[in-house]
C-alpha cells in the first residue's frame, strides 16, 4: 500500500492501489448476515409418520455347557460323554446354523493339556465360537 510520507519529492500523485480494508469489511457483515439467515431458510413439513415396532429377527444361539472335572471327565450340558462322542456332538453342533457357543467351564486344579485338546477337538469339529467360563471372584 501506499502510504503518504514527509518528503515533498513525489507531491499530490494518484495512488494506484486498491484501499482493501473496506472490501474486507463489507465481506465480514455480508458473512455475519449470511450466518444469521442460513438456519431461518430451512424448510421443513411436519407431517404425523406412521409408527411400527421392528425388531431384527436374529434366531437365539444354543450355548453348550462344556465342564471338565478335576479327573478329566468332560460333561456336555451336564451329561458325563466319552472322547468318542464328545467329537461327534461337536461335529454335529458345527453344523447348525447358527452356531452354538462353547462355554468351557474348567476345574482349577486340571492340568491345562486336558483343556488345550478338549479345544483342539472342538477346533477340528468347526466350533469357532469358544470361550472360558470364569469365577469372578478374586483367586487367593
Amino acid at each position: 500500500m501506499a502510504f503518504g510520507g514527509f518528503s515533498n519529492q513525489r507531491g499530490q500523485q494518484p495512488v494506484a492501489e486498491i484501499n482493501m480494508i473496506p472490501l474486507i469489511d463489507v465481506m465480514l457483515v455480508l458473512l455475519v448476515i449470511f450466518i444469521v439467515t442460513a438456519p431461518l431458510l430451512t424448510h421443513a413439513v411436519k407431517i404425523d409418520l406412521p409408527r411400527a415396532s421392528s425388531e431384527l429377527n436374529t434366531p437365539k444361539r444354543e450355548n453348550i455347557h462344556l465342564s471338565i472335572d478335576a479327573a478329566g471327565s468332560v460333561y456336555w450340558n451336564g451329561e458325563l460323554v466319552e472322547n468318542a462322542e464328545l467329537r461327534q456332538r461337536m461335529a454335529e453342533s458345527a453344523r447348525q446354523e447358527p452356531q452354538p457357543e462353547l462355554h468351557i467351564r474348567a476345574d482349577g486344579e486340571l492340568a491345562y493339556k486336558q483343556v488345550v485338546a478338549v479345544m483342539s477337538d472342538a477346533a477340528k469339529a468347526g466350533l469357532t465360537r469358544i470361550g472360558f467360563v470364569t469365577d469372578p471372584r478374586e483367586a487367593r
